[in-house]
């Protein structure tokens, strides 16, 4: 799928596709999402993508990456995917590839994301400005999945607190994973904002651009801190989430071997006196009474057992 863009009054807006088939007008932003094999076959033969840097792009195992081509710039960024409830918990990181030439820009992407959003205080000018505006929207997007993150881990902590199951640790596993991919995305996305800081009067980069990229750099820093915070959290207190659940189980197992001792006991007097005659043990001539006081006497013994061996087991655990 193609979608186009275009600047206009400093803003990208979505244009509609030419009726001659043509690329557009100077200053186009094309993006193929997900594209099939013959938009792929475009790719490299009409906009002169080589076939390796179109494959990286829609790697997501691919590391970032700058790289100067003769008439384009080649820029591999990492985004994080949107997250769906089939993912279950795990917060998925893809490549995108941004190939930037004098008179237009074409983005590579394997899902079909919000390529521009987030505000801004700068206005887009030029193609540069929209790579700048492609990189924010990138730690925007980072940003807005971690505080998920962060909301989900909460919920889970409450959950653990009171559940026997591994139910929830997995899937605070799950979240601690998510977060490392989130790191190793963020590093290298700050790889290449350094890469096109140091290179861009070389790229032909305005000085405002080269404003806008410490600023963008700053933000990434602050994004990359947070990642690293979450994950640390989360890596530190698995340990005694773990412990609490065990707790957990272990009170459970406790109350129940007080309740079996207690339901023990008067089974065991129940089983003698059943071997005689109740009215000779009590001595009452009518045997009903002599039955309910039995039964009262067994009920008075199972919690008076019960009691004692729960004292005795806070005793202990103290």
């Amino acid at each position: 799928m193609i979608k186009r863009y275009v600047l206009e009054n400093g803003k990208v807006v979505e244009a509609c596709a030419p009726r001659d088939g043509s690329a557009g007008a100077e200053g186009t932003i094309l993006a193929y999402i997900a594209p099939d094999e013959s938009e792929r076959k475009e790719l490299v033969e009409k906009h002169g993508i080589d076939r390796h840097n179109l494959e990286s792009a829609l790697d997501p195992d691919e590391m970032g990456r700058i790289e100067q081509e003769p008439d384009h710039l080649v820029v591999i960024l990492k985004r994080p995917r949107n997250y769906c409830s089939d993912d279950n918990f795990l917060f998925r990181v893809i490549s995108m590839g941004v190939f930037l030439y004098s008179s237009k820009m074409v983005i590579v992407i394997s899902d079909d994301l919000t390529l521009f959003e987030g505000k801004h205080s700068f206005k887009l000018q030029a193609l540069p400005d929209v790579l700048i505006k492609l990189i924010y929207s990138t730690i925007h997007h980072f940003n807005g999945h971690l505080k998920v993150i962060n909301m989900l881990s909460d919920e889970l902590e409450h959950k653990i607190n009171q559940s026997m199951e591994n139910k929830y640790l997995l899937c605070m596993f799950t979240l601690e994973k998510s977060l490392v991919y989130f790191l190793n995305a963020v590093n290298s996305n700050a790889a290449q904002i350094e890469k096109l800081k140091h290179n861009a009067a070389k790229l032909g980069f305005s000085e405002e651009n080269m404003e806008l990229l410490d600023d963008i750099h700053l933000d990434n820093q602050q994004c990359l801190t947070l990642v690293q915070t979450y994950s640390n959290i989360l890596s530190s207190l698995m340990d005694a989430r773990v412990s609490v659940v065990s707790n957990n189980l272990n009170v459970l197992m406790k109350n129940l071997t007080a309740i079996s001792i207690g339901v023990m006991v008067p089974t065991f007097f129940a089983s003698v006196g059943g071997m005689s005659e109740f009215t000779m043990m009590t001595g009452q001539p009518r045997w009903p009474l002599a039955y309910l006081l039995f039964t009262l006497a067994m009920i008075l013994a199972g919690v008076v057992t019960y009691l004692l061996i729960d004292r005795w087991m806070q005793h202990r655990a103290e």
